[in-house]
């Protein structure tokens, strides 16, 4: 039996350790200094809005680690002695191990910012992140967040939420753009001033300053400008938590460097979730990928590596989803910013502004790339069925009811989506009968 030490309670840590004990003996500890328990980190926004309380948000009952012979321990690690197998934890106690797993997960972007370490400054990653935020933003009368991603729209609705008025400083002239093509990223700038948001495009933080306590009280913007907040919201992406590996030699780039098998340089050493990075990326996938559902396949891939069952991580193709205040938004395949050179694209959006789908394919063979849809939803396995047949676009378009998600009574768009690509592109797509009768299903 050997002892499996596990740096971190989030989700690739836990599914690791759950894995691992469905298929083993082997005492597991896992180690964090965050919470007692594990959690669900991305219900955080709705504790903070009054939706959930902190209970809720915990998949597994208190008791469920005693019974399932899973120790916690709260402390965080100093050191790692690759050599020894050894851990020095705060407070001087030392740990060793067999097999260590380091799944640290991320810590908010810093840029080195004057002011950035001033109190009411801070990002939103964990679960102490969300106790400053309830204590900071208690009476204020505004707020201003750096940074235009999916964190960043989060802390906009959880302020909105208490009335508390927002400025939103983002350095891209257009919301998310180096992620999402011009219509949905300008879709979504509208969308966020439609809730009364100050959306600053193309504006950079600068600094921000201090009152007599050491607390935020304004930042200054690249051009100068001066904006009175006394809350400061740091959303300008995240960053592998891996600064304690320091000396280890483990080696490190922007994460922990790992194998297909998530194996660190050191033996017996692994890293998952979004602290590693791959030595070579899976295919068009990003070295780095801090996303719950890639976490959780990590941790079950390494789990079965652990106990004698090598497993490379084979995530398969690529789906995310989000939420645009309430806007959701799903993404499947690939859809670049802008098209690459062998791609066509093809694009709806309905009247209303606030729904919208776009159909990225192969200008020669038309097998369809990529998906994204807005305030429709879709089924992901209909999606990965077809990716995996190599299904064209047209054939997805004449298929597309199947994949529909959305309850009854909901509107559906299939109709004028087939014969807006057909105006675009000179074809006769129509929809399956089997399709037809789905629709008529849903609506009557």
């Amino acid at each position: 039996m050997q002892h499996i030490v596990i740096i971190g309670n989030g989700i690739s840590g836990i599914t690791t350790a759950r894995h691992i004990r469905k298929k083993s003996d082997h005492r597991i500890t896992v180690i964090s200094a965050e919470t007692d328990h594990f959690f669900s980190r991305t219900a955080l926004m709705y504790i903070y809005m009054g939706h959930m309380k902190y209970e809720h948000t915990k998949p597994y009952e208190d008791w469920f680690w005693a019974k399932n012979r899973i120790d916690l321990k709260r402390a965080y690690v100093e050191s790692v002695d690759t050599e020894a197998k050894q851990l020095r934890l705060s407070g001087g106690e030392q740990m060793e191990y067999d097999k260590l797993v380091i799944a640290t997960g991320s810590k908010s972007n810093k840029f080195g910012w004057p002011g950035q370490d001033l109190k009411a400054v801070q990002g939103l990653y964990s679960y102490q992140d969300l106790e400053s935020m309830e204590r900071d933003t208690k009476g204020i009368t505004r707020a201003v967040i750096v940074g235009g991603g999916l964190i960043g729209i989060e802390m906009a609705e959880m302020l909105l939420s208490r009335n508390i008025p927002v400025t939103f400083l983002v350095r891209e002239s257009s919301f998310w753009n180096n992620v999402l093509p011009p219509a949905e990223s300008e879709m979504i700038n509208r969308h966020i001033r439609e809730h009364h948001v100050d959306l600053r495009l193309g504006t950079e933080l600068k600094e921000i300053l201090s009152d007599e306590s050491g607390r935020a009280r304004a930042v200054v913007t690249g051009d100068g400008e001066e904006i009175a907040c006394q809350f400061v919201g740091l959303t300008a992406g995240v960053s592998p938590n891996i600064g304690f590996l320091e000396g280890s030699g483990i080696e490190t780039g922007r994460g922990v460097k790992v194998d297909p098998y998530l194996e660190t340089s050191a033996k017996d050493v692994y890293a998952v979730g979004d602290c590693a990075e791959f030595r070579e990326p899976n295919g068009q996938r990003r070295p780095i990928e801090q996303v719950w559902y890639t976490g959780r396949m990590m941790g079950e891939a390494l789990a079965n590596t652990i106990c004698k069952t090598p497993t490379k991580y084979e995530p398969g193709h690529w789906f995310n989803s989000a939420k645009f205040f309430d806007i959701e938004y799903q993404t499947y395949g690939w859809v670049w910013a802008q098209p690459k050179e062998n791609e066509a694209s093809f694009y709806w959006e309905d009247t209303t502004g606030k729904i919208c789908l776009r159909m990225v394919f192969d200008k020669d063979s038309h097998q369809l790339l990529g998906v994204n849809n807005f305030g429709i939803r879709l089924r992901h396995h209909a999606f990965d069925k077809w990716f995996e047949q190599e299904k064209t676009v047209e054939y997805v378009l004449e298929h597309l009811a199947d994949a529909n998600f959305d309850p009854e009574l909901y509107k559906q768009h299939e109709p004028e989506i087939i014969a807006q690509f057909n105006k675009d592109f000179n074809a006769s797509v129509s929809l399956k009968k089997k399709s037809w009768k789905r629709i008529l299903e849903l609506v009557s």
